[in-house]
């Protein structure tokens, strides 16, 4: 099993990455690989909407989102945290998200997705309604909590202080770690879900 995290803050060892790193001693614990890639200090661009990935099998803007493209492809599960500055996840995340869900067309069906939002002290749970999005649009089943995937803290290291949200990212560790389990299983033996062609509904012709 191989977990990808993507870590949205631009610190380095802020309260995103006590989220993290709560998770990722579990995942270590039940033998789970993790690899974190930290974005929030890159100049990711947003995406333009070239379509050039169609042809090209990769963003045009050649940075972190082509380089996490094969290792999100090679995981069994994607953990996206984002730190929240105006109630919703930072724009860098933002624009690394759309860039590399737009620009991988692998079949990302039963990859198991995971958002966790940091918050001085509010607009966690609308940043999470936004990430969600990017899972929920690739058949990609979502993992949830005891609670909404949140820790509080303002300071560098304060969310280590936050218990209730510490005991949040181990639970969500595990739960994440028992769907991936459970999907391999269920792969083996019955397979994944039928696919239909997808049919494109468009509301101006």
């Amino acid at each position: 099993m191989k977990v990808l995290m993507i870590n949205g803050s631009p610190r380095p060892n802020g309260n995103t990455t006590c989220a993290l790193h709560e998770m990722e001693q579990v995942f270590a614990q039940e033998g789970v690989g993790v690899e974190t890639i930290r974005i929030g200090n890159a100049p990711i661009r947003g995406c333009i909407a070239c379509y050039s990935c169609t042809e090209k099998g990769k963003c045009v803007f050649d940075d972190a989102v082509n380089v996490a493209a094969p290792k999100f492809e090679a995981a069994d599960g994607l953990v996206v945290a984002a730190p929240v500055y105006y109630a919703s996840p930072n724009g860098a995340m933002i624009a690394f998200l759309d860039r590399l869900f737009c620009s991988t067309n692998f079949d990302k069906t039963m990859k198991v997705g995971a958002a966790v939002s940091v918050a001085r002290r509010a607009g966690t749970t609308a940043s999470m309604d936004v990430l969600n999005k990017y899972f929920s649009i690739s058949g990609m089943p979502i993992a949830s909590s005891q609670y909404w995937n949140d820790t509080f803290g303002r300071a560098p290291g304060e969310a280590e202080q936050d218990a209730e949200g510490m005991q949040i990212m181990r639970t969500l560790a595990r739960n994440m770690t028992f769907l991936m389990k459970s999907i391999a299983l269920g792969k083996t033996q019955y397979g994944l879900p039928e696919k239909e062609e997808h049919l494109w509904t468009h509301f101006i012709r």
